[in-house]
């Protein structure tokens, strides 16, 4: 494994950082004493460590010291004076892993001052159980295996895709903010179940099981979803009659629009890291 023997570093310890160092630990993929972790909450970094049994940093300069693949899992806002901050003990062996949405590989460089082995990635929150996807985009002047290693640590938090680095923003747009779009989904569901009679543990049940079966179906039997529509739908009947309630009222032109403005954002908040 090309992650054998090598040091993994957390630069920012929120949500997806412990997914990932739940899913590492999880999976024996990196044992904890190779795992390494910085933030700002001296509290934070305590349970991690207490958790997991990972090596606590003093600061983001130790942690680069002593990782090989150093993670930047910090918010795109705050991306530029962190990598200013480690500029001075980042080196070409190491490799830097970023989880920032919107913030190109050029930009980290020019806030580096420096050439480096990156590689850009974006992940989602279901990591947080290990059912998370993630697309990594491939850098210019990486080493052999360096592709090898992103795969393997996003792998243990659910799947992977590779792609361009251009399509970075439609991902954050898509699948990167497509949770938050989804629990809209179940909510407004659950409130749907609850208006006819059902009280809202019910109603939350049967939401969140009834689209977790709905994914999963599609996504074992490979599915087109209009197909999975048309089982459901018989004529005359009551799921027709819930979709085209949908298309009243314009189901499927609010969450194009709602990936396309997450795509805009991604891209402005690039622009704003890189000022």
């Amino acid at each position: 494994m090309s992650l054998k023997g090598k040091k993994v570093g957390f630069i920012g310890s929120g949500n997806m950082g412990e997914a990932l160092i739940k899913g590492l630990t999880v999976a024996n993929v990196v044992p904890g004493e190779m795992i390494w972790a910085s933030d700002v909450r001296g509290d934070r970094l305590k349970e991690l460590g207490r958790t997991y049994g990972i090596q606590l940093a003093s600061d983001n300069l130790q942690l680069v010291r002593e990782a090989d693949v150093v993670i930047m899992a910090v918010k795109p806002q705050i991306m530029t004076p962190v990598l200013r901050e480690i500029a001075s003990v980042f080196s070409r062996r190491k490799l830097m892993i970023s989880l920032a949405a919107g913030v190109s590989t050029d930009t980290i460089r020019a806030a580096l001052g420096r050439e480096g082995r990156l590689i850009r990635v974006m992940p989602n929150t279901p990591a947080l159980v290990l059912e998370g996807v993630t697309a990594i985009a491939k850098g210019d002047g990486l080493e052999p295996e360096d592709m090898e290693v992103a795969g393997e640590i996003f792998s243990a938090v659910g799947r992977v895709v590779v792609l361009d680095e251009s399509l970075m923003d439609a991902v954050t747009g898509l699948s990167g903010s497509g949770p938050a779009y989804v629990a809209v989904v179940i909510e407004s569901l659950a409130d749907g179940g609850v208006k006819m009679g059902l009280d809202r543990l019910t109603a939350m049940t049967l939401a969140t099981q009834t689209v977790l079966g709905a994914a999963k179906l599609l996504l074992e039997t490979r599915l087109h979803p209009g197909a999975l529509k048309d089982m459901v739908s018989s004529p005359g009947g009551t799921s027709i009659a819930g979709v085209a309630a949908l298309e009243e009222g314009g189901i499927r032109t609010t969450f194009i629009k709602a990936v396309e403005r997450a795509t805009q954002r991604s891209k402005e908040l690039g622009r704003g890291s890189a000022g």
